[in-house]
C-alpha cells in the first residue's frame, strides 16, 4: 500500500477547485509537470489531478 502525505496549503487549494475534499485526500506524489497523485484516507483510491494550466 502506499503511503501518502497531508497536502501542503497550495495543493489543498487545488484539490478544492477539482471538487474534492482535501481533509479525505493524501498526496503521494507531485510530478514535475504539475501533475498530483492522491491517496483516499479510507477507500485507498488513487487519483491523478492535472495541472494547473497557466
Amino acid at each position: 500500500m502506499r503511503q501518502g502525505k497531508k497536502p501542503t496549503r497550495k495543493q489543498k487549494v487545488r484539490l478544492g477547485r477539482a471538487g474534492l475534499a482535501p481533509e479525505n485526500w493524501l498526496v503521494v506524489r507531485e510530478k514535475p509537470t504539475g501533475e498530483l497523485i492522491i491517496l483516499h484516507k479510507y477507500t485507498d483510491r488513487i487519483r491523478v489531478v492535472p495541472a494547473l494550466l497557466g
